[in-house]
């Protein structure tokens, strides 16, 4: 049987300079076959939320911002999308996902290291599943300091061992210049 793969918040509203090259590096990896089934979160920012509220940002209210990124479209079906609404970490109905099935293992990857990875990879870790990082395919959109934020918390809460590459960074620890917004 094989591990399920988390997509956390892929999706357009996010790209930007800093996380650019994750929606090719999540394909590449979905591709190799390794993880099933393979899920993803989308981030939602509610007109009641707190980031509206006491925030004041207003981005990632509805499509496209919302769209899982377009490279990953082959695999997003509705039943396999899992809304959620500001830093909720696991949804409610990812969570009923995850008891109907006997998981002992999850592995997440997604945007923003520091923020709903985080979150969803320390909730995983509370309800006793464990939680494997893959740290080449995160990224924030605040930059590689707000990422290596982000592991750095991570390695001290879920343990240094769960955060692992899957072999896809091509020797960039940042991310790599994206030739189309020179």
């Amino acid at each position: 049987m094989s591990d399920p793969l988390i997509v956390v918040d892929v999706q357009s509203g996010f790209i930007n300079e800093f996380t650019h090259h994750i929606p090719q590096r999540v394909a590449h990896l979905i591709e190799r076959g390794e993880y099933a089934p393979v899920l993803f979160t989308r981030f939602i920012n509610a007109p009641d939320g707190p980031y509206q509220k006491f925030l004041d940002w207003h981005s990632c209210t509805h499509e496209p911002e919302t769209n899982i990124a377009s490279e990953l479209e082959p695999w997003v079906k509705p039943e396999v999308v899992f809304s959620k609404l500001g830093l909720c970490g696991i949804p409610n109905e990812l969570a009923d996902y995850f008891r109907g099935h006997c998981f002992e293992r999850v592995f997440i990857l997604g945007i923003d290291t520091d923020m709903c990875v985080l979150k969803i990879a320390m909730d995983f870790f509370d309800i006793g599943i464990e939680p494997i990082v893959l740290t080449d395919c995160c990224a924030s959109t605040a930059g590689l300091q707000a990422h290596l934020a982000g592991l750095a918390v991570l390695s001290r809460n879920i343990g240094a061992s769960r955060l692992r590459e899957a072999g896809l960074s091509e020797g960039f620890l940042a991310a790599p210049l994206d030739k189309n917004r020179e």
